[in-house]
């Protein structure tokens, strides 16, 4: 253990060198299904809509693999917390949940295995997907999800105040002053304050790279042109009281949901899911359209979107990576979550987007064809963009820095300021070189 604890030390001295070297930590035997005729038993732990029904599916598919699947909270609400002191006891589970922004700070923490993804799976996958589970040259997760944003707005009441669907981000905010006129308490949609996943990806469909790795040196860039637009647009709105300023999914969001305050939401393609199951009330009274974009052409950043990694310690990784896959890129996989009737999860295998379409109820959205905009809005995400090994320390900062914002104590602009710095701060801490 010491001698790879040193080694792994030793490797996040640079930084793309040490996301490759830490495979040499990952450590332990691959356990291929017992050969005795016993199955082998792996354990796992997720959060997302449909894992347990996903879950009991698999079990009943076969004997040769027994999967124990336990519930946690949503990664950025303990979530991570729960697995990183699991993996520092020894005590961790075979295979964890882990979103594509919060996978680099796992391994280079040297939490997690190289899975070694063959290239006949990775085939099937968006390689925007395989692009963020890469790291080193190394794969360190299945892809489950890819995470499109769109934007969902009341058809009904949009209809009632003489408002089009947005297409552009200029057409966005006179559509924002349009509703606001017609009814003072109503908005368009809402700023999380508490995530800045949101506002990431609106600035990765801009066009920003906020983290590059060249050789050994990690260059964090947050003062680029595009990154300074969308933090002046969304200053705008708040400043002009355009938008609500509501912490996400919390009971002043749903609220104002139900009471028709807010009557549009821009999030991603699981966000279909989340509407369904928090407002059943209001089926028939939804649709979904692409999200705005600078130019009126498609574009999109990716908001979350999850992935299956190994745990360092897994004795099973052999077992974990066959389960992991089958959940990915099988159709039995993707039927059992999509028809658990909670999620609205876009594959990123692309073959099994019809699966998970016609596995999906789209009633609520008045029979509209969510997974075509969803399957046009995936190939539109933007390529390059790479997250960090510290994002748990830049966005913890950045999310500190946002609540601020709607006292007038703060602005966005200083919200991202202040998370660059902090960035900068612990790579440094950590030994690595930065520019920027």
């Amino acid at each position: 253990m010491s001698r790879c604890r040193n080694r792994s030390t030793s490797a996040i001295a640079a930084a793309v060198t040490a996301l490759a070297v830490l495979t040499a930590c990952g450590g332990g035997e691959d356990s291929a299904p017992a050969a005795d005729g016993k199955p082998v038993t792996i354990t796992f732990w997720g959060w997302a809509k449909g894992t347990k029904e996903t879950v009991d599916a698999f079990n009943a598919a076969q004997k040769d693999i027994r999967v124990k699947f336990e519930e946690i909270p949503a990664g950025g609400a303990g979530g991570y917390a729960k697995i990183s002191n699991a993996v520092k006891a020894g005590n961790a589970p075979d295979l964890v949940s882990i979103e594509y922004p919060s996978l680099p700070e796992f391994v280079s923490q040297g939490a997690l295995k190289d899975i070694r993804l063959p290239e006949e799976v990775k085939g099937k996958l968006l390689p925007q997907a395989v692009e963020l589970t890469t790291l080193g040259g190394k794969s360190w997760a299945v892809p489950f999800d890819a995470a499109p944003q769109a934007f969902y707005y009341r058809k009904d009441l949009f209809e009632k105040y003489g408002v089009e669907v947005p297409k552009t981000w200029d057409e966005f905010r006179a559509a924002a002053e349009k509703v606001k006129k017609a009814n003072a308490k109503a908005r368009i949609a809402t700023f999380f304050p508490d995530d800045p996943t949101t506002f990431e990806a609106m600035v990765w469909q801009a066009g920003a790279q906020w983290f590059k790795a060249e050789g050994d040196t990690w260059k964090i860039d947050t003062t680029d042109a595009a990154t300074a637009k969308v933090t002046g647009y969304w200053q705008d709105l708040l400043d002009k009281d355009l938008v609500h300023n509501d912490v996400s999914f919390s009971p002043e969001w749903t609220g104002s949901l139900k009471n028709d305050s807010t009557i549009g939401y821009l999030g991603a393609s699981w966000g279909a899911g989340v509407l369904k199951g928090t407002l059943p009330e209001q089926s028939g009274k939804w649709a979904v359209a692409p999200m705005p974009s600078w130019d009126g052409k498609p574009a999109s950043g990716m908001l979350g979107g999850s992935t299956f990694a190994v745990t360092k310690d897994s004795g099973h990784a052999e077992a974990a990576v066959e389960f992991a896959t089958w959940m990915a890129t099988t159709e039995q996989g993707v039927k059992a979550r999509i028809g658990s009737g909670t999620s609205s999860a876009f594959p990123a295998a692309t073959e099994l987007r019809p699966v998970a379409k016609s596995a999906f109820d789209a009633g609520y959205y008045g029979g509209q064809d969510i997974y075509r905009l969803f399957d046009e809005a995936g190939a539109s995400i933007k390529g390059g963009w790479a997250w960090g090994p510290t994002t748990g320390t830049t966005n913890t900062t950045i999310k500190d820095q946002l609540g601020k914002v709607s006292g007038g104590s703060t602005t966005i602009a200083d919200a991202v300021r202040a998370g660059h710095e902090a960035t900068v701060a612990e790579l440094r801490k950590r030994g690595l070189k930065v520019e920027g």
